[in-house]
C-alpha cells in the first residue's frame, strides 16, 4: 500500500527518510546488536544519542548557553502544572487565552495561585490573536503565558506580547521548529513533539537556568521539579528513549534541509497555496483572521455540516487522511507540518477544486 497524505494535527506526519532510517536500525542500531527500544538509558550508546540530539537542537535554534534543554514526559499538559509549581513564586501570573490549550493551562494555574486573564479571543471563537501591546500586567506577576500556535483554531502569534519586562512562557507544541525563534526572548519555551518533531511521548522544555532552583511551591513532586530533571540531564528516571532517538533523527533531517530559515520559507509556500485557494473559493472558507493565520494548522468550513462530512469522507477515500476538524469546532483542518510535502498540499487543493465543481 502506498502512503497517504496525513494531515493529522498530532501524532502527525514524519519525514519518510527518518522512518526508513529508523526501520533499517530497528533490529540493530549501528552494530550494537540491539534496537534503541531495548537498550539501557544508562548505556554509552544511548548517552551519545541523547547528547547528539541536544547538540543538534541547540544548533538549529541557536539556544543560548544559559538555557537548559530537557527531554521530559507527561505531554505538554503536564507542564500546565509544572510551570506554576516551579515559577509562581508570588503566586500570581498572567495568561493570554487564545484557545483550548491556553485555557486549560490557565485553569490548571489557578490551583496554585492567582492566574489572571490578561487578554482573550474567546468572544470570536478564538479566530484571532488579541492585541497584546498594552496588557494589564502588574508588578507582582511571576510570568506571562501564551500558547504560541493554536492547533485547534489555526491562529499564531506573529509578534510576541509586550510582557513589560516579565518572563514569557510559551507552549510552542504545534509550531516547534517551523521557523527561527529568538530563544532569549523567552523564559521557558516548551512543547510536545508529536506534531512537528517526533512520536508522542516526549516534551522538550528549554528553560533559562536562573529559573531552575530548589525554590518551588510546597508539594511539588520530585519528578516535576525542573532542577531534578536538569541536574540529571533528563535521565533522573528512564526517559522516552525511542522517542528521543527519533527526534534526534528529525533534527538531523532539518539541518540537512537547510535549517529553520529554509523550513520557514517552505512552510510559507505551502500555506500560501492553501490559503490562496480558500480566499477565492466560493464553497470553502478559512475561519481565521488573515493576519493571524497559522502556517501549521489550517481550519476551514463549507458552512454546511452535511457537506463538511461528505468532503471528509470523500477526501479520505482519495488518500487524504485526518482532515476532520477538532471535535470541539467541527469543520475541517489541514495540519501541514514540516514533513508534509508541498505536493501533498497541491494535491489537496486540486481535490478541493474538484469537489467544489461537483457539489456546487
Amino acid at each position: 500500500m502506498s502512503r497517504v497524505y496525513n494531515f493529522s494535527a498530532g501524532p502527525a506526519v514524519l519525514p519518510e527518510e527518518v522512518l526508513r532510517e529508523a526501520a533499517e536500525e530497528m533490529m540493530d542500531y549501528r552494530g550494537c546488536g540491539m534496537s534503541v527500544m531495548e537498550m539501557s538509558h544508562r548505556s554509552k550508546v544511548f548517552d551519545e544519542i541523547i547528547k547528539e540530539a541536544e547538540a543538534d537542537l541547540r544548533d538549529l535554534m541557536n539556544i543560548p548557553d544559559n538555557y537548559k534543554v530537557l527531554f521530559l514526559q507527561g505531554g505538554a499538559s503536564q507542564q500546565f502544572a509544572a510551570i506554576p509549581m516551579n515559577l509562581m513564586k508570588n503566586r500570581k501570573a498572567g495568561y493570554i487565552i487564545t484557545g483550548q490549550w491556553a485555557k486549560k493551562a490557565y485553569q490548571e494555574a489557578k490551583i496554585y495561585g492567582e492566574a489572571v486573564e490578561l487578554a482573550s479571543s474567546a468572544d470570536k471563537t478564538f479566530s484571532y490573536i488579541p492585541d497584546c501591546s498594552d496588557l494589564p500586567i502588574t508588578e507582582d506577576m511571576d510570568y506571562v503565558y501564551i500558547c504560541e500556535n493554536n492547533t485547534i483554531y489555526g491562529t499564531k502569534f506573529k509578534e510576541l506580547p509586550d510582557t513589560k519586562g516579565k518572563d514569557l512562557v510559551a507552549d510552542v507544541s504545534s509550531c516547534f521548529l517551523s521557523e527561527p525563534v529568538d530563544v532569549s526572548r523567552y523564559a521557558v519555551i516548551y512543547g510536545g513533539v508529536q506534531k512537528n518533531i517526533g512520536p508522542a511521548g516526549v516534551v522538550i522544555a528549554i528553560i533559562r537556568e536562573d529559573l531552575i532552583t530548589d525554590d518551588v511551591l510546597p508539594g511539588t513532586p520530585t519528578m516535576l521539579k525542573y532542577k531534578t530533571q536538569a541536574d540529571n540531564d533528563s535521565l533522573y528516571n528512564t526517559p522516552p528513549c525511542y522517542g528521543i532517538y527519533i527526534c534526534g533523527k528529525v533534527f538531523k533531517w532539518l539541518k540537512k534541509m537547510g535549517g529553520l530559515e529554509v523550513m520557514k520559507q517552505k512552510n510559507e509556500e505551502k500555506a500560501k497555496i492553501l490559503y490562496d485557494f480558500l480566499d477565492e473559493s466560493k464553497m470553502f472558507k478559512g475561519t481565521v483572521a488573515s493576519k493571524d493565520r497559522s502556517l501549521m494548522n489550517v481550519p476551514f468550513v463549507t458552512g454546511n455540516d452535511e457537506l463538511d462530512a461528505k468532503f471528509v469522507k470523500e477526501a479520505k477515500a482519495a488518500g487524504f487522511e485526518n482532515l476532520k476538524g477538532h471535535r470541539s469546532v467541527g469543520g475541517m483542518r489541514a495540519s501541514i507540518y514540516n514533513a508534509m510535502p508541498k505536493e501533498g498540499v497541491e494535491k489537496l487543493v486540486a481535490f478541493m477544486k474538484e469537489f467544489e465543481e461537483k457539489n456546487r
